[in-house]
């Protein structure tokens, strides 16, 4: 029997108003407390409302322990700074981080726990007003412009006015429910279930790797990737072993189904462990709070990021973001993952099989020592002049974005997001007619590494 919808009308309510401020922060990733912050510190008066119960996103709910480097592709100019090198410093001063200097697949390793702690004490510092499990419901727009944001939470239902507005929850959510344009990649990267093990003597992920195709058909487990590693301060170590793929993270049921399945297939991984000398008396130890998302919605902006601008390195007068993080792309539609890098090279790696070596581009006297994300490609067309995107839904093309969505890249996007919105108050200016030169040195001022 097929369901039938059915609507009902719901009564009219008055609903207070529970928070004025500059700034509205929806999303408390390090993208979206980054923003909040790089706000609060010029001046601004910020509110940021987070659904879950601590801030970090990815890095804290999905268990993600790994930045990427700082560094140029050749390890000898640091090209990102800000708040990103600043929490790192909080957190070698816990003693809860590792420095893996020179080493493309992960610059710097942290426990995610001290994380958490740390970005509570940066957050509380600035001054921000800060609502964690609170959900974002709906935008509320007067006169045709946006001017709240209406939550729900323990207290019940409120608004939240401000005079700009932070997109940065993962899935563009306030840009969607606006109505705005939005695309979605023909072959999305496909969702992680990452997971915390304890007593494995000897972690080894390649050969966790060749198990698991191995295993693949008997235990329903699709074609992946597996890598993992330490996390410092601890006896533990964290496996990114499984793969969702044609998960929709805007969907209800789709993301429902993704969660279950995910944790399914990590308690396959801690059979296979066991299988393997060392891991006999592997304990699961952590589940994260949510699925690792790499990609849902896109904005559609006044600049889409492309992989070519990507992988020659293309500089732009409004850049806001740099990046050395190479082109690493989970694939949907068969095993492994293929890396690009911007010297030319490809890398096609396959659990249980020899890695696969090639060029995407002839060799050449120079390359590119990094990439840069546009001030541009955060700002969504459209009727909202105080609306700005931050975070993985910026607009970029399919191969841009598996390059630039890695953490320390976004963080940068949220910083960005925070200054373009304070300096579009004391101006007076619509966000997408900022003045670049001034949004650069103000990042710059404020720690970014810009000025070059």
């Amino acid at each position: 029997m097929q369901n039938s919808r059915i609507d009902i009308e719901e009564p009219s309510r008055r609903t207070p108003v529970i928070h004025e401020a500059d700034v509205c922060v929806l999303g408390g990733s390090c993208t979206g407390l980054f923003a909040a912050v790089r706000a609060a510190r010029l001046g601004a008066k910020v509110v940021l409302v987070e659904r879950q119960n601590c801030f970090g996103g990815v890095a804290t709910l999905s268990l993600v322990n790994i930045w990427h480097s700082l560094l140029d592709t050749n390890f000898e100019e640091q090209i990102i700074g800000g708040l990103t090198a600043e929490v790192i410093e909080r957190l070698d001063q816990r003693g809860a981080g590792e420095h893996r200097p020179n080493n493309p697949n992960a610059g710097y390793i942290f426990n995610p726990e001290d994380l958490k702690i740390t970005l509570d004490e940066l957050a509380v510092e600035s001054g921000i007003k800060l609502y964690l499990h609170t959900l974002f419901v709906a935008p509320w727009v007067e006169d045709g412009q946006l001017a709240g944001v209406l939550v729900e939470n323990k207290s019940g239902r409120g608004l939240i006015r401000a005079r700009q507005f932070v997109d940065a929850t993962g899935d563009g959510d306030l840009v969607h429910r606006l109505g705005l344009d939005s695309h979605v990649s023909p072959l999305p990267q496909p969702s992680t279930t990452c997971a915390k093990f304890g007593n494995w003597a000897k972690p080894d992920g390649a050969a966790l790797g060749k198990l698991v195709a191995e295993f693949r058909e008997e235990f329903h487990l699709p074609h992946g990737f597996v890598w993992g590693c330490n996390v410092p301060d601890s006896a533990l170590y964290m496996i990114a072993g499984t793969r969702v793929p044609g998960m929709d993270p805007t969907d209800a049921d789709s993301l429902t189904a993704g969660e279950i399945e995910g944790r399914r297939q990590v308690g396959v991984l801690k059979k296979l462990i066991r299988k393997l000398p060392g891991g006999e008396n592997v304990t699961l130890e952590t589940l994260p709070a949510r699925i690792g998302l790499r990609e849902s919605r896109h904005i559609h902006s006044h600049h889409r990021l492309t992989t070519d601008e990507v992988l020659h390195g293309v500089s732009f007068p409004d850049v806001i973001a740099k990046g050395s993080y190479r082109v690493d792309i989970h694939h949907i539609d068969k095993p492994g993952i293929t890396l690009r890098y911007l010297d030319g090279r490809e890398e096609y790696s396959c659990p249980g099989q020899p890695k696969q070596y090639s060029r995407w581009r002839e060799e050449t006297e120079t390359n590119p020592t990094h990439y840069q994300i546009p001030y541009r490609s955060l700002v969504p067309k459209g009727p909202y002049p105080n609306l700005i995107a931050a975070g993985r839904m910026i607009d970029t093309e399919p191969g841009a974005h598996a390059a630039v969505r890695v953490m320390v890249n976004m963080n940068q996007t949220g910083e960005a997001a925070g200054v373009a919105c304070t300096l579009a108050l004391q101006d007076n200016t619509p966000l997408n007619k900022l003045d670049p030169m001034k949004l650069r040195q103000t990042l710059s001022e404020g720690g970014s590494l810009l000025k070059k």
